[in-house]
């Protein structure tokens, strides 16, 4: 029955407890033994999500709490992962918004609000964190309100009520004066707000898809809510694309959600959050409808992309040497997979069939796609991120990000003037006091590329930022991406030791004794603002002991062993990263040096 039934998202920024308040609820609601040996983060199943502490994909649980079922999806924290979000709320009835109890509301908090206020969802908001003795539960709570209020929120959506927690220990209270219970306020303020479903059981089914999951003995598995009508196995129904068209199929399989499994079921009815086997060919955001009475549900959208990436072979004379699938037709076809389940992504293809643009919402979506690639034995090469622009009115408009940091005073000048440098303008100053303060910025996409870095340096490893687009505004002007050079190796061979003690002292240097470079392989950045061509493999021919002996005390700074994140933001528009499954290797477009300098000459004529 439905109205035994509530289907909630908890939705919050990135490292604010949603997680770990999942855990907390599947604890007490008795879906684990109490002698059971479970994994901190259970909702987390991915390698990527586990290494990173953050979620990439949506997923769904369900508890039982007394007679009611709870159907729980964990959502993505992060910026870019923002098509995850918006199709999530489109399969539930409320949502739980956690909020940092020290942090307050940042820039996720805001677009995930403003897209269930969007869609009339009540919400129920948790103080998470309230441990913390940087907390400031209260000031944090007006902060949400006033929230709410800039995003126009209406005064029954304003009346929302107030969950205090630390999630990590399964602990809550509805005021701030009580003592920590166990997270019955929070389970019975689920019940008191979220509505159950409606929908008519007798009528034509419809069936929303939020998502597809690969299933190797059913086929694709759809999951979606069903918003009308009673869906059974081995049913006839027909798929409804965004096209228009439609193609005839059979339920093969169909499942609910029960605890952190799926649990095979005769039928379902309005509400039921399922999967559904025997889908092949159903996109995200398109819909299940009746064989006999195809009704079919507006396709999902989903915000723009606002940054692209060259996807392309590796071509370089390593190529082939450490990767399983090197082929374009291997690149192309995994791409066209990922733009099949993932919304926020939009693959095109370029006048190359070895190269391919890759559209997504931000540097971490993209990182998070290359790192799954190169773990399932992809070899190829990426190029720099870039904004996508747009004529608006015969004039160049770019996407502006909403930045918002939070750094100690000390570090407070540093910060504004790097990103004055990157045509950021800052609306907003807070100091709450406790001697760090909060920084609003309007600030270009682009500029942000490669700041991030260079932010955890300036603020030594202590300040905060994070990001969120806000809308395309005028061109802001150029923008110095890197203002260094790079060390680029002028023949290929093996690094001595010889050679970069002699090389050290003209900037930092990315390789060690032994490490195999090619010509036009990127070996260092240099300290100067222009590329040098170096040998790295130069060998000393010793004379005598004596010499050899010398040669002991030279001592070899370490290199700068860059992650893969680091390593997107350090390229420029004429540099590729090669990525293997062991390795990631910076790089020239063009590693004929005379063929370089023509492309160099090339574009500064077309600049002028």
């Amino acid at each position: 029955m439905s109205h035994q039934l509530r289907n909630i998202a908890i939705v919050a920024h990135v490292d604010h407890g949603k997680t770990t308040l999942v855990d907390s609820m599947l604890w007490q609601s008795g879906i684990f033994r109490d002698n059971q040996d479970v994994n901190e983060r259970v909702m987390d199943s991915m390698d990527l999500e586990r290494e990173k502490g953050i979620t990439i994909m949506a997923k769904n649980t369900a508890v039982q709490y007394g007679d009611i079922k709870i159907n729980i999806v964990d959502t993505p924290g992060h910026a870019d992962f923002g098509g995850e979000v918006e199709r999530t709320l489109r399969m539930v009835d409320g949502i739980m918004l956690l909020v940092d109890a020290a942090e307050g509301p940042l820039p996720q908090t805001r677009f995930v609000l403003s897209k269930a206020l969007e869609l009339n969802l009540p919400a129920i908001v948790v103080i998470n964190k309230i441990d913390r003795d940087d907390q400031r539960a209260e000031e944090v709570l007006n902060e949400v309100y006033d929230l709410f209020i800039d995003l126009d929120a209406s005064e029954e959506q304003i009346e929302f009520p107030v969950i205090y927690a630390v999630a990590k220990d399964g602990q809550c209270k509805a005021d701030l004066n009580d003592e920590l219970t166990d997270l019955k306020p929070l389970f019975s303020a689920i019940l008191d707000t979220v509505p159950a479903p409606v929908g008519d059981p007798e009528a034509s089914v419809q069936v929303l898809v939020t998502n597809v999951q690969p299933d190797n003995y059913r086929g694709p598995l759809a999951i979606g809510r069903i918003i009308d009508g009673s869906l059974k196995n081995r049913q006839q129904v027909v798929l409804c694309h965004r096209d228009g068209t439609t193609s005839p199929a059979q339920v093969s399989a169909l499942f609910q959600y029960q605890g952190l499994g799926k649990a095979e079921t005769s039928s379902a009815g309005p509400g039921d959050i399922v999967a559904i086997g025997g889908m092949t060919g159903i996109g995200l955001g398109e819909s299940i409808a009746d064989a006999e009475d195809p009704r079919p549900l507006d396709p999902l959208h989903v915000d723009e992309p606002t940054m692209s990436m060259e996807f392309r072979i590796n071509d370089s004379p390593f190529a082939g040497k450490e990767g399983k699938y090197v082929t374009s037709r291997n690149l192309r076809d995994r791409l066209a997979k990922e733009a099949e389940t993932n919304l926020s992504m939009r693959i095109e293809s370029t006048s190359s069939a070895d190269s391919h643009l890759v559209y997504g919402r931000g540097e971490l979506q993209m990182a998070i796609l290359i790192e799954q690639m190169r773990r399932e034995g992809f070899e190829f090469s990426v190029g720099m991120p870039n904004v996508i622009t747009k004529e608006v009115n015969g004039k160049k408009h770019e996407p502006f990000e909403l930045a918002l940091i939070d750094v100690a005073e000390d570090f407070m000048g540093a910060v504004v003037q790097k990103l004055g440098m990157r045509k950021g303008v800052m609306t907003k100053m807070v100091n709450h006091g406790s001697g760090r303060v909060r920084l609003d910025f309007e600030v270009p996409s682009r500029g942000l590329i490669g700041y991030r870095n260079e932010f955890l340096t300036d603020t030594k490893g202590t300040g905060i930022l994070t990001h969120l687009f806000d809308k395309y505004k005028p061109w802001a002007g150029p923008i110095a991406h890197r203002a260094s050079g790079a060390l680029v190796s002028d023949r290929q061979g093996k690094v001595t030791g010889f050679s970069i003690v002699n090389l050290q002292e003209r900037g930092e240097l990315f390789v060690s004794p032994t490490d195999q470079v090619f010509s036009g392989m990127i070996i260092g950045e240099n300290s100067r603002d222009v590329d040098l061509e170096v040998n790295i493999t130069k060998e000393k021919k010793l004379t005598n002991m004596r010499a050899s002996s010398a040669d002991a005390f030279q001592k070899l700074i370490p290199p700068r062993k860059m992650s893969l994140e680091e390593c997107i933001e350090f390229i420029r528009d004429d540099e590729l990263i090669e990525v293997t499954p062991s390795s990631l290797r910076l790089r020239k477009r063009h590693l004929d040096p005379h063929i370089r300098k023509k492309a160099e000459l090339a574009r500064r004529s077309s600049a002028d």
